[in-house]
């Protein structure tokens, strides 16, 4: 078994520095000497049959488990060591990720019951987790960082501020209120960002107990109930019309299934006037597979698309692609933010749940960071409309926009709190 292992991660690890000891003792390094040493050891026979057989499930199960352990370094480290070897999946795991593409619309299949029990596998947590690592305001979305001195609660308000400027809410242009639809509104931060600060009537959607309580409870402590609305509803059975649709973080769950349906309802629900934002996770190398162990314990039902997957529907749907801006390391940023975080709060979150949960969300944070850091995902977003002539002919709006509303947040902007509090 020694000998096999060996073999097999001499010909998928060529750059780095990676000593791994054996559940026999035996000790091999493997790489080109560079960069940050890290040193594993697998503690049974059974992980190390699970790392050569299937490592894209049984990798992160492994670590999870206690039968993968990092004696130096961080699991970070390991995985930008195993991410940035040029190749996603090690040449002996190609056949079965080739047979997961094959079943990829049988595993993203996501009807409203099931949509519902995907969208409580993750969000309907403990609501205490998400407070000890995300910023002020709730933001489980990357961010946007304009400058490397910008902090999380920084980047998540200008984000909020560079999508609000991307959908042309001032009054000065339109003389009327406009009425906007958030679908996959989260614990409801955009949605009362664009009725405060936007000016807006906003409508969001989530299939999260958890979050449309919470958004709701967030609006009606801000005295913003009237303007901002948060339902417990499937956005394929919200009626219309909208002037301004946008929807972050949202479109990973939809599945490729399903590209259609959502492009043909956001094509129905906006005005024939109306901007819509899509923000997503996307491929920059064509389509894909949601890495399974992702699929089994974090996102069930999940999928990352290709921009050459979404355009087909749009152009379907009769939308008309104004924009496009990719966000490369930003996600990144984010992801790091988010796992330093975690990680100060190790021992807390070990009391509310356990120290596989622990384990779990460390290799999930961390593997999403250096997806985006050593391979090629990226975030979009995509600006629509129906008409030629609704947002400007240059991008020079969006910067005039964001001044603007940078104005009015110093006039209505409230103290920062924790998460939790």
């Amino acid at each position: 078994m020694d000998r096999l292992l060996q073999f097999l991660l001499r010909t998928f690890v060529r750059r780095g520095t990676f000593r791994v000891t054996t559940a026999r003792g035996t000790t091999f390094t493997f790489g080109d000497g560079t960069g940050t040493p890290v040193s594993v050891r697998f503690t049974t026979p059974s992980a190390e049959w699970g790392i050569l057989l299937d490592p894209e499930l049984k990798f992160g199960e492994s670590y999870m488990n206690g039968t993968f352990v990092v004696e130096q370094g961080t699991i970070a480290d390991v995985l930008a060591i195993a991410l940035g070897q040029g190749s996603e999946v090690p040449y002996w795991a190609r056949p079965q990720a080739l047979l997961r593409y094959w079943r990829r619309r049988l595993d993203q299949f996501n009807p409203r019951k099931r949509s519902c029990r995907n969208v409580a596998h993750h969000y309907d947590l403990d609501g205490r987790l998400y407070s000890l690592f995300l910023d002020a305001d709730r933001q489980y979305s990357c961010a946007y960082f304009g400058g490397p001195d910008a902090t999380l609660d920084d980047a998540q308000l200008a984000k909020k501020r560079h999508l609000a400027a991307k959908l042309l809410l001032s009054p000065a242009d339109f003389g009327k209120d406009l009425r906007v639809l958030d679908i996959g509104c989260g614990w409801g931060g955009l949605g009362l960002y664009l009725a405060e600060t936007g000016g807006a009537t906003v409508t969001g959607v989530t299939l999260s107990q958890e979050q449309h309580a919470i958004a709701n409870s967030r609006a009606g402590e801000r005295g913003l109930s009237a303007r901002a609305r948060f339902l417990l509803q499937d956005y394929r059975d919200v009626p219309g019309p909208f002037d301004r649709i946008v929807s972050v973080g949202m479109f990973e769950h939809v599945g490729v299934n399903h590209f259609d349906t959502f492009f043909k309802k956001c094509a129905q629900l906006l005005a024939d006037d109306g901007v819509m934002v899509l923000h997503s996770i996307g491929r920059s190398e064509g389509p894909g597979i949601t890495n399974p162990w992702i699929a089994k314990y974090i996102f069930p039902g999940g999928y990352i698309p290709a921009l050459s997957e979404v355009l087909p529907y749009i152009e379907k749907a009769g939308l008309l692609v104004t924009d496009i801006e990719i966000l490369r390391l930003h996600y990144a940023e984010t992801l790091k933010a988010w796992r330093e975080r975690f990680l100060a709060h190790r021992e807390e979150v070990e009391r509310i749940y356990d120290r596989r949960f622990v384990r779990m969300w460390e290799f999930y944070l961390a593997a999403s960071e250096m997806s985006f850091r050593e391979q090629n995902m990226m975030n979009f977003q995509i600006q629509l409309t129906k008409r030629q002539g609704v947002v400007p002919m240059t991008r020079d709006y969006i910067a005039r926009e964001e001044q603007r509303l940078r104005g009015v947040e110093g006039q209505s902007r409230p103290p920062l709190r924790l998460a939790g509090e």
